[in-house]
């Protein structure tokens, strides 16, 4: 059997800029970690935002940290549909020509032009992973899920760096469609 990855589950988050944090809580704001996420560096912060179009709302967004160079509003596609937008599937950070929404904090609110993906399901991993893996960066891969809903992931793309650590990441209507679970795990096929 082929080493086991073990899968993070991404609900709906907000990525936001240092002028937005501004804008959204106020001057000098500073973010505050509810909890550690799996990636090193990264945390699930305590503040939240509501995420508004001209078709839906959703309330209470969680913002993840630190602070990005550009603001960025990762959803699933069954989020889209309330939403009432189309967002590309992309790689995190790549934002161009993606959909807008508008992004509510207590002290204000940020309209976005772009900003709003969905993010492509990928796989962290550090180079000695990508090495036993037989992987490299960019490179595209399927991941086998098993179980009752098993099913096969294409198109899951490879991200190495020294600073990540191993984890395949799903959003929610990808993880329901193979009911997975955070701490899961699955093998990569080639």
């Amino acid at each position: 059997m082929s080493k086991q990855i073990p899968v993070g589950i991404s609900a709906r988050h907000v990525h936001v800029t240092r002028e937005h944090l501004d804008i959204l809580f106020g001057e000098g704001y500073q973010l505050t970690v509810k909890k550690d996420l799996s990636q090193p560096g990264q945390y699930a912060a305590n503040e939240q935002v509501d995420i508004v179009t001209e078709k839906g709302t959703f309330k209470n967004v969680r913002i993840l940290g630190p602070e990005r160079k550009q603001t960025q509003v990762e959803i699933a596609l069954t989020d889209a549909l309330k939403l009432g937008v189309n967002p590309p599937v992309r790689d995190s950070g790549d934002l161009k020509g993606s959909v807008g929404v508008t992004v509510i904090g207590p002290k204000g609110q940020v309209k976005i032009e772009e900003g709003v993906i969905v993010a492509c399901r990928h796989i962290h991993m550090t180079p000695a992973d990508a090495a036993e893996f037989g992987v490299k960066d960019k490179e595209i891969v399927k991941v086998c899920v098993g179980g009752d809903r098993g099913l096969i992931f294409d198109n899951v793309l490879v991200r190495v760096n020294d600073n990540f650590k191993l984890e395949l990441h799903l959003d929610t209507d990808e993880g329901n469609a193979a009911k997975v679970s955070t701490g899961s795990t699955v093998a990569i096929v080639k």
